[in-house]
């Protein structure tokens, strides 16, 4: 056998092993996020058993304001378009794009987060903190947990928008631009039903 040709194999070899290794990382984010469903739904079991719970304070209808709410949900929705619009690019293998797109859906995340923040601060300062009544610590704490995961999404985005500018689109960044999708398609997800059922069915 000559030596090109273990060469060849050897790469191939390589090839492989990461491909199977890449597969295996976004099983194991597949794993993460059920943890998290579980999580989620804790949380909003939490919520319908405390939604009535006023302690003669405000309720949903006293203090949502669906208008501010909906503009919040079309970032978020945004956000998951431009986000799979930087996949295609990365399919496509054009670094630039992925990182502009990459951008763009940060911007949209930044933008829910900073309403959301906004939204909390108004309620706070008005007295319907979360100490005010059990209602309002299960919305704390669902929003909350929400935010939070998006802020964290956004940490990570920064970092694979740092990554691919040095690194190019390599094997590794691939997998993570795939878990990061994959987390920011699920918060949305999330979102949704925070949005039907918190607010939504809040007003009613």
């Amino acid at each position: 056998m000559s030596s090109e040709t273990l060469s060849n194999n050897h790469a191939h070899a390589a090839e492989h092993g990461h491909h199977d290794a890449g597969e295996m990382k976004v099983f194991g984010f597949w794993i993460y996020l059920m943890t998290d469903c579980i999580l989620f739904a804790s949380i909003f079991a939490a919520f319908a058993v405390l939604s009535t719970s006023f302690a003669g304070g405000p309720t949903g209808k006293d203090i949502f304001e669906l208008d501010y709410v909906l503009i919040e949900t079309f970032l978020l929705l945004f956000s998951s378009i431009t986000y799979g619009m930087a996949m295609l690019a990365q399919h496509k293998g054009n670094k630039q794009r992925v990182i502009a797109w990459l951008a763009v859906t940060f911007l949209f995340g930044l933008g829910f987060v900073g309403m959301e923040i906004n939204e909390f601060h108004h309620m706070i300062a008005a007295g319907h903190g979360p100490d005010r009544s059990a209602f309002l610590s299960a919305f704390f704490t669902l929003v909350g947990t929400h935010g939070l995961h998006v802020t964290c999404g956004l940490i990570w985005m920064l970092l694979m928008m740092a990554q691919v500018w040095k690194n190019g689109l390599t094997p590794t960044n691939n997998t993570r631009l795939m878990c990061l999708s994959l987390f920011w398609h699920f918060l949305d997800i999330v979102w949704i039903c925070v949005f039907t059922v918190v607010y939504l069915m809040g007003v009613m």
